[in-house]
């Protein structure tokens, strides 16, 4: 078990905090004893000089001392307080008015020197410690910049999994697969000799892929507490710096403390940042990047071999990686961490609710069914958001009403109540809605309608929501243009209700969102009728000249047919709505009307208006 080392970090800190400490204490020591010395005697009553002399005339005062032309009266009284006054400058006690015959004794003494000694070495030695102290803090932040740029070049990994509140395997539901993958690194390092009789080699390198959300991060965490063995973590954008040469320096130090704490494993996330093509911008290999590069390639798998530290990568973005860093001997394996099923929904949803207290009416399950699609980070955010809401609403518990609010808000967006409209746009965002409720209620190629809603959320105007009854990993042609259909239902009911001249920019998103899917249809996925089977990827292109230039693999007359492809695909899931809603307008009506009564209704109420709805010959693609 690798020792704990302490943090530098931390030491530094506390000694910075006791110098300063240090500093204060001296300087409010000082001012108390300079307001001490300064400061005049306040605990003696001031009374007036005519009174003191008519006094001592009369044989009241005993004795009046005087040190420059401040008095000390002392009554001849014993219990009478000794006071003090003030004469006029210039000018002795006698001249103004004390009887020269009086009894009172007069003691005259010299005024004292201290105050105006201290405040003359003040005068000469504050100046001075003033410009002394400026020096010294110029010469330490000197003496820091040239700290700081001594240690540019160092690595800024940070250290972890030794710390006391570590995350596990099980505190991660799903990923089995991928903690499956993990779990054999972790053995690898606790139990070396169990693999190496059998002349195994534990992977070089492991690197995580999967959409953002996925918990690529979060197992790197488990496996830093499942290791037990130290865990550098750094970011890919931390290496690269506007000096040419820094990036490496960094990429050097940090395997070079790694293989000073062997067995260890090197987290680098993100590791897009750095790890792009090389030749794809200026600068050849000289650029920052490619350097940076160059020295993780040499460091994974050089001449030094037996080093014993594994790196683990995380990336959404694998297929920008040079080819030279993916290669067997640098990242040997490579794991995929796919969207949640609805079962691992089901368990993330359960490990975020654990210490949250629900009400026996919530149903996880039936949460996990709806959300297919959803990453762990969404459930999270769902769960967070479940919370939220029971507390503004003073709720002991999260009940099922909260939990549904949650994931509506998480999934289209938040209720925007404020929001005013006036009569004709409610009527014209009830029949836009109830046109693509009515068209995906009929396709029978079409996820159910799961709610309706003329209330705006996010920026809509209004939400028709489709979720599809299960998970599917694939998707057919019949689907595709059944999406596109009810994608299409809003602005054909727009066109049908006001004409050809009444349509509204609200089908903007609608017909936005519909050419991506023809154009994703034609271009990666071959379902055209003139370029069946042919796949035209776009790339995403490169700087030159400081100009974005893009790769088309195609020429201008396939680029021209794509465009007919995609404008067909449009026309014909135009046409397929414009049947189903010509031959279903009573329950078009229905269903606005239902709308604007009630605003917002379920996918049961939307089955019982659309009950007598039926799919017409002209809308069929296959029987």
């Amino acid at each position: 078990m690798a020792k704990k080392k302490p943090n530098l970090n931390n030491k530094n800190k506390r000694n910075n905090i006791a110098r300063l400490s240090l500093f204060w204490a001296v300087i409010i020591f000082g001012s108390l004893l300079l307001f001490s010395i300064f400061s005049p005697n306040d605990d003696l009553k001031e009374v007036g000089v005519s009174e003191v002399i008519s006094r001592a005339n009369e044989g009241e005062i005993k004795k009046i001392t005087i040190e420059g032309n401040e008095m000390t009266i002392t009554p001849e009284g014993e219990d009478e307080p000794t006071q003090k006054s003030f004469k006029e400058a210039g000018s002795s006690i006698y001249e103004q008015g004390l009887n020269q015959e009086a009894e009172t004794e007069v003691v005259v003494q010299p005024p004292s020197q201290t105050g105006e000694t201290l405040w003359n070495l003040a005068i000469i030695f504050v100046p001075l410690i003033l410009i002394i102290g400026f020096f010294l803090f110029m010469m330490r932040q000197a003496q820091g910049q040239n700290n700081q740029a001594m240690g540019f070049g160092k690595s800024k990994a940070k250290l972890y999994g030794l710390d006391k509140e570590r995350v596990v395997f099980s505190d991660i539901a799903g990923n089995d697969a991928a903690k499956q993958d993990l779990e054999e690194v972790v053995d690898f390092l606790k139990h070396p000799k169990k693999y190496e009789t059998l002349g195994a080699k534990i992977p070089k390198g492991v690197l995580l892929v999967g959409n953002p959300g996925t918990g690529k991060t979060m197992l790197a965490r488990a496996v830093a507490g499942e290791a037990n063995v130290p865990f550098f973590s750094i970011s890919g954008s931390e290496f690269v710096e506007m000096f040419v040469g820094v990036g490496a320096s960094r990429v050097r130090d940090l395997f070079a403390k790694a293989k000073k704490n062997a067995p260890a494993i090197i987290f680098i996330d993100e590791i897009d940042a750095v790890g792009r093509k090389r030749g794809s911008g200026m600068g050849g290999g000289h650029d920052e990047r490619e350097q940076t590069l160059n020295q993780i390639l040499v460091e994974m798998d050089g001449f030094e071999t037996g080093t014993n530290v594994i790196v683990l990568a995380a990336t959404n973005r694998a297929d920008v990686l040079d080819p030279a860093l993916l290669r067997p001997g640098r990242f040997d394996r490579r794991t995929n961490i796919m969207l949640p099923e609805r079962k691992d929904r089901e368990a993330i949803l359960g490990v975020h609710f654990k210490n949250k207290p629900v009400d026996e009416t919530v149903n996880l399950d039936k949460l996990a069914a709806k959300t297919a699609g959803s990453s762990g980070a969404d459930l999270a955010n769902i769960a967070n958001e479940a919370a939220i809401i029971a507390a503004r609403e003073d709720a002991k518990k999260i009940t099922n009403k909260h939990l549904t609010e949650a994931f509506e808000k998480v999934a289209i967006g938040p209720e925007r109540k404020a929001k005013v409209m006036n009569e004709r746009e409610k009527e014209l965002t009830a029949y836009h809605e109830a046109g693509h409720a009515i068209v995906g209620h009929v396709l029978p190629d079409s996820d159910p309608v799961h709610k309706v809603t003329i209330i705006p959320r996010g920026g809509t105007g209004g939400v028709t929501w489709f979720l599809p009854p299960e998970d599917k990993s694939y998707t057919n042609v019949y689907e595709f243009k059944d999406i596109l259909a009810r994608a299409m239902g809003g602005r054909v009911a727009e066109k049908i209700l006001y004409g050809d001249d009444g349509i509204t920019t609200g089908a903007g998103s609608d017909l936005r969102k519909a050419t991506e899917i023809a154009r994703d249809m034609i271009i990666e996925q071959g379902m055209g009728n003139k370029l069946r089977d042919q796949v035209f990827h776009d790339d995403n292109g490169g700087m030159v000249f400081d100009k974005m230039t893009h790769e088309r693999p195609y020429s201008d007359d396939t680029a021209r047919t794509i465009d007919e492809e995609v404008e067909a695909l449009i026309k014909e899931a135009s046409r397929r709505a414009e049947a189903v809603i010509i031959a279903n307008r009573e329950s078009l009506d229905a269903l606005a009307d239902v709308l604007l009564e009630e605003e917002t209704i379920e996918e049961d109420r939307v089955n019982e208006v659309l009950a007598n709805a039926t799919l017409p010959k002209e809308a069929k693609l296959h029987s």
